[in-house]
């Protein structure tokens, strides 16, 4: 972690840095931002995780679809927040962590709230179907896996462009699936690549259970969602031209870099003025 928070020298020219540098400066800057925004997600995760695991335990589907249903109505806009707030911060968007959390729930809840029941029901029905697999008395075949494997490939692939949307645009939930499924068509190296990212990440916290559960507060949602997202941003933003619409609606958001010499010539000129007008 040290290494990662080390002094970046190079962010003062004037330019957003490209990279490794990028990837630093951008988690330096909103640590503590990601850190709360995903407690707030984990805190809205709950009853879905809760009634999973109720299902799990009776072995009811009965329980596990109700239960996606209730969970997705909060997971929905808890993720979208997490999404806003990964996304706020590619595009260098500042702002106090509560009030921008607020705001982004109050803006996104309704969108979200049909995708989040969707999302957790194909996820709950995944991990119930994977718990199927593991209490099996015979191998299920390597055809039902690989099925089993394409279709969570697919689903990831879907929703890792889907969300992104939901927290930046208002937009129809159709033109929102429409532009998903243009955008996997031609970008689908890239999408499958930042897919088996996510997929090998949450495989691991799972295979560590129940010891993962600790990492779930330090890296959780948070650390997965902004490695992946920087890895496709600027395919994003090319695609969607999000700084370009998000700028033309909210100019205070547009992005804004000065190199050292600028600055000191702003500042100057700032300060003479601060001084003429106090005399």
């Amino acid at each position: 972690m040290s290494y990662l928070f080390r002094p970046n020298y190079g962010s003062s020219n004037g330019k957003r840095l490209t990279g490794f540098p990028r990837y630093t400066e951008v988690l330096k800057r909103n640590f503590k931002n990601f850190m709360f925004t995903n407690l707030l997600t984990l805190v809205g995760f709950l009853p879905f995780g809760i009634g999973v695991a109720l299902s799990i335990l009776s072995s009811s589907v009965l329980v596990l679809i109700p239960a996606c249903i209730i969970g997705g109505i909060f997971a929905g806009p808890a993720l979208s927040c997490m999404y806003d707030a990964v996304m706020r911060s590619l595009r260098d968007v500042s702002g106090k962590p509560w009030e921008t959390y607020k705001h982004t729930w109050k803006q996104n809840w309704r969108q979200s709230l049909l995708p989040g029941i969707v999302f957790c029901l194909m996820l709950g029905f995944y991990i119930f179907m994977a718990m199927l697999f593991w209490w099996s008395s015979r191998f299920p075949g390597w055809g039902t896996i690989a099925l089993y494997v394409f279709s969570l490939l697919l689903f990831t692939m879907f929703f890792s462009i889907c969300w992104p949307q939901i927290a930046l645009f208002e937009q129809p939930l159709r033109q929102c699936a429409q532009n998903c499924i243009l955008f996997l068509l031609r970008f689908f190296p890239k999408t499958l690549g930042i897919t088996l990212l996510q997929l090998i990440y949450w495989a691991v916290m799972v295979l560590f259970l129940p010891w993962s559960v600790m990492l779930m507060p330090l890296t959780g949602f948070w650390f997965i969602l902004y490695t992946a997202n920087f890895l496709i941003y600027d395919t994003l933003n090319h695609s969607f031209r999000i700084e370009e619409q998000i700028a033309s609606v909210f100019p205070e958001q547009a992005a804004f870099y000065e190199d050292d010499e600028a600055w000191l010539k702003r500042k100057q000129e700032e300060k003479n003025a601060s001084d003429n007008s106090n005399r």
